[in-house]
């Protein structure tokens, strides 16, 4: 299996902490050398591990927040 190469370039936000301190995190990630894209997924304490997750291109992530706004979220 070829070796993934990563590069987190920005940590926009934590959105939870496992109780075996993963924490899943949304941030701009460089997969393979590529430009880096919206990243949701959990990752080890040190960055070294994650686990599976989802990325999203610019585009993507402005329709997933409209989404998100016209949800109703209240109770």
């Amino acid at each position: 299996m070829a070796e993934i190469k990563f590069e987190i370039t920005e940590r926009l936000g934590e959105l939870s902490e496992s109780p075996r301190g993963w924490k899943k995190e949304i941030n701009m990630v460089s997969w393979n050398n590529y430009p880096a894209k919206y990243d949701i997924r959990e990752w080890d304490p040190d960055h070294e591990k994650m686990g599976k997750g989802v990325t999203f291109s610019k585009d993507e992530i402005r329709t997933l927040r409209d989404i998100l706004n016209q949800l109703n979220l209240e109770g």
